[in-house]
């Protein structure tokens, strides 16, 4: 995983146990079957294939084996393949190949709750909430309410709207809740955004009533 903007780390993981001399090797890394990303020629760095999104954007790590991707953006999603050829009587032979998978995340702003009332809350009258987060990748797996009174906390899952902005590529979430207004009890809402497994949730500010 890298985030949007930052470098992103590949690596080839690479043992070189024979340790091989970097000016008899040939590496090169690509993506998918046909973008060449970046080349070490024995031991010079070499532009003449590359793909034009990849110029001047790559770096080669040649003691840890690992591809530095700057600036990496959501296009760079993807795999990529690492590939080591030795030089063997002069005939270049595969001594190594390895893929790596590249996620990009970028931070969804903090949920913000908005309500569409205006005047006194009366008791047992609707109240209608909104729940706002953008500018987040990858997409959102879901967004919960949770209604907190009398130590008790009750979750309602409802209807996520989801955009994806066409340029940025970035998602924007929006979701509503529409209650009764709580009586005689004080009564905290706060809204979950759920971004997956390993990348956790945001809470917004809870809101209360």
């Amino acid at each position: 995983k890298a985030f949007l903007n930052h470098t992103a780390y590949l690596s080839c993981y690479f043992p070189n146990s024979q340790k091989t001399d970097i000016n008899d090797l040939r590496v090169f890394w690509q993506k998918g079957a046909v973008e060449v990303v970046h080349e070490v020629y024995y031991g010079q760095e070499k532009h003449d294939n590359l793909s034009p999104k990849y110029i001047n954007r790559t770096k080669m790590d040649m003691g840890k084996w690992t591809l530095q991707l700057l600036n990496a953006g959501i296009v760079d999603e993807g795999q990529y393949t690492c590939i080591i050829q030795h030089r063997d009587r002069g005939s270049p032979k595969v001594i190594h190949t390895s893929e790596c998978l590249l996620h990009i995340v970028a931070n969804y702003s903090q949920p913000e709750i908005a309500w569409l009332h205006t005047g006194d809350l009366k008791p047992n009258a609707y109240l209608n909430l909104f729940c706002s987060s953008s500018g987040g990748y990858p997409e959102p797996k879901q967004m919960t309410w949770l209604i907190s009174y009398e130590n008790t906390t009750y979750r309602h899952m409802h209807h996520m709207d989801v955009s994806q902005d066409a340029v940025t590529k970035l998602y924007n979430v929006t979701s509503k809740l529409n209650i009764t207004v709580p009586t005689n009890t004080f009564t905290n809402i706060s809204c979950l955004l759920h971004l997956g497994e390993q990348l956790g949730s945001l809470v917004s500010v809870p809101l209360g009533i």
